[in-house]
């Protein structure tokens, strides 16, 4: 009899079946990405105005100014500038008179300004445009403009007025971006 429990056991395990009951359950989901259009504007956060040491001849500085932009298809983007303030401290030269301008030099995406533009306090005045029927990027290659970030340059003037007083003047600018 001892002989045939191991049988039985046998038996037993091999009646078992060999899957159980087994369920399948599917979820999905919907992602949904709303991909907007975005700009992002940088420039060094001081330059210095020279002028070649000629008497009463203009002041000069070239400030690079950095961009990304993903524009929106038919769409485009700009960049402005516009001085918040006159040269501090008083005495010096002032935006509010026209005298600092500026052009556009070098773009790598998009229009840079034409001509000779002037700076101002009350008005956004334009660095660079931006269209392209099907949208426009930068960076990261394929349909995109292979620089990473674009750039434009302006370049700045501003007269050397003898009737100025002597000493170091400073104003700020503000340069925005808007991509649509």
């Amino acid at each position: 009899m001892a002989k045939r429990f191991p049988v039985l056991a046998l038996g037993l395990i091999l009646a078992l079946p060999l899957r159980g009951p087994s369920v399948t359950l599917t979820a999905s989901q919907t992602l949904n990405a709303t991909i907007m259009p975005i700009g992002k504007v940088s420039v060094t956060p001081a330059i210095s105005m020279l002028n070649s040491g000629t008497a009463f001849t203009t002041y000069d500085g070239t400030l690079p100014v950095q961009f990304y932009i993903r524009t929106s298809p038919g769409a485009g983007g700009t960049i402005t500038v516009q001085a918040t303030s006159d040269f501090s401290p008083a005495g010096g030269p002032l935006v509010t008179n026209g005298n600092l301008t500026y052009t556009c030099t070098g773009s790598t995406l998009g229009t840079a300004c034409s001509g000779t533009q002037t700076v101002s306090r009350t008005l956004q005045t334009p660095v660079l445009n931006v269209s392209a029927p099907g949208g426009t990027c930068t960076g990261g290659g394929g349909s995109c403009s292979a620089a990473a970030p674009n750039s434009v340059s302006i370049n700045l003037s501003l007269p050397n007025d003898p009737t100025l007083s002597t000493g170091t003047y400073s104003a700020q600018l503000t340069f925005t971006i808007s991509a649509m």
